[in-house]
């Protein structure tokens, strides 16, 4: 018996189509995994978000280590002082800190989730009752300095 060769082609041309059918569906599977641009950017930002950070609170004095690169060598330095503002959410979450260095007043702007930021540590409670502690900068001395609160 012989085989036709029109049958033997349409039977090879129909098994190469279910092939590619298969194909076709186990990539449809992939990209419905695929996750949208807003979700991919979402599942990005969780993944860079520190979890040791203590609660900080405006008024609190913290010390916030900061990495600093000077050539090759990588070292943590300390700034301590009082948070004046908290700003933003998430992964933009920054704190103002101010500090009075040789008579000057110096803020900082920090932000927790970055990797400069190496430890933040709470050293005092502040008792306030404002948001934002802007009106420190105009005080001098011993007029900038903050209750402690004991509560928290």
């Amino acid at each position: 018996m012989a085989v036709d060769p029109i049958e033997t082609s349409v039977d090879e041309a129909t098994e190469a189509t279910s092939g590619a059918t298969a194909v076709a569906e186990k990539s449809t599977s992939k990209n419905s995994k695929k996750l949208s641009a807003s979700a991919l950017i979402q599942e990005f930002e969780d993944a860079q978000l520190k979890s040791d950070l203590p609660e900080i609170y405006v008024g609190d004095t913290v010390r916030v280590g900061v990495r600093i690169s000077e050539g090759n060598k990588e070292r943590v330095q300390p700034y301590e002082g009082v948070v004046i503002a908290k700003r933003h959410g998430s992964l933009n979450q920054t704190i103002t800190v101010r500090r009075i260095f040789q008579g000057i007043g110096v803020e900082r702007v920090f932000m927790l989730h970055s990797p400069q930021v190496a430890s933040v540590k709470i050293e005092r409670r502040g008792k306030v009752r404002r948001a934002k502690l802007f009106y420190l900068r105009d005080r001098v001395g011993k007029a900038t300095r903050v209750k402690q609160r004991f509560d928290r």
